[in-house]
């Protein structure tokens, strides 16, 4: 994999302090001099310490990543939404973990990812996830193809410059059109999987905006502005008004008979940045969910 930056409005600097503008570790220009790699300035191999300046074009090439022999490969089909040669955005299915477990060892949406990879030989077979969901959550996951396309998203994230929008299905009738959710999420004590608000949490902030609103329930838009474990289905809980089907935080809400927690992660946006373009991905609605809007919509009458 070969990335190329033309040097712009520079006076001369070193490839060095060039490198760090792009932020690229130690750790991986390390791992470009020892493992395989390329540094080139204007087509020639060159040292971190040669002075670059404007018009000077800067390749770095990225030794081949192997992967772990300890990720099984699935055959299971992948519903792309995007590819290029540095990201891959998939559509997740409900009921699919998201990485492997004690409990769910293969046929995960990683274990997916590795066989497609495979199956078009791609030289680079590191599996790098970079956004997960609940097992029963639907929706948008990114892969990243390569490390450093690994390194530049986790910064997005960090920056809160990668946005998510979820749809879910909720009990009940919300009293405003908009509101903010800002409450600390924890661990619950004595529990391995369930989380609660508390007050010795961490911060946790979800905004909502209500879009249809049926007898019984509310469909709502909702952006997550902090990234907690099952942080939508937490926030809604607590404030009375959980998700449709969530039988861990909601166990009494199922007269619908739905199979899974009505939520699902409709658009990825952030700006590309190898390409720096904007870029949102969509994902439609899946067929149980818009199944259950049908119902719902045909009981408004």
């Amino acid at each position: 994999m070969k990335i190329e930056w033309k040097v712009q409005g520079e006076s001369a600097i070193t490839l060095k302090a060039f490198l760090k503008t792009k932020y690229i570790s130690k750790r991986l220009l390390a791992k470009v001099k020892y493992q395989g790699g390329r540094l080139e300035v204007n087509g020639e191999l060159s040292r971190v310490r040669k002075c670059v300046s404007e018009g000077d074009v800067v390749s770095l090439c990225l030794p081949d990543e192997v992967g772990s022999d300890s990720l099984e490969v699935s055959n299971e089909p992948l519903n792309i939404l995007y590819e290029d040669q540095h990201y891959l955005i998939v559509n997740k299915p409900s009921h699919v973990a998201s990485v492997p477990s004690s409990l769910y060892k293969n046929h995960t949406m990683a274990n997916r990812v590795k066989g497609y990879c495979l199956r078009q030989n791609y030289r680079y077979k590191t599996v790098h996830i970079v956004t997960r969901l609940d097992k029963d959550t639907s929706g948008v996951m990114i892969f990243a193809k390569h490390t450093l396309a690994h390194s530049y998203m986790d910064r997005l994230l960090k920056q809160k410059q990668l946005y998510k929008e979820y749809i879910a299905f909720v009990d009940g009738d919300l009293e405003k059109e908009w509101g903010l959710i800002n409450k600390p999420i924890d661990r619950m004590p004595g529990s391995i999987i369930k989380r609660q608000v508390l007050k010795t949490g961490k911060a946790s902030l979800t905004e909502y905006w209500v879009t249809k609103k049926f007898k019984q329930l509310t469909q709502v838009k909702i952006q997550l502005h902090t990234g907690r474990t099952h942080q939508i289905r937490v926030h809604f809980s607590d404030i009375g008004h959980g998700l449709v089907g969530d039988d861990l935080y909601n166990p009494k809400s199922n007269e619908y008979r739905i199979e899974r927690q009505a939520l699902h992660c409709s658009t990825v946006s952030f700006t590309h940045p190898f390409t720096e373009t904007k870029l949102s991905v969509v994902a439609q609605l899946p067929a149980d969910l818009n199944k259950l809007s049908n119902l719902l919509e045909s009981e408004n009458g």
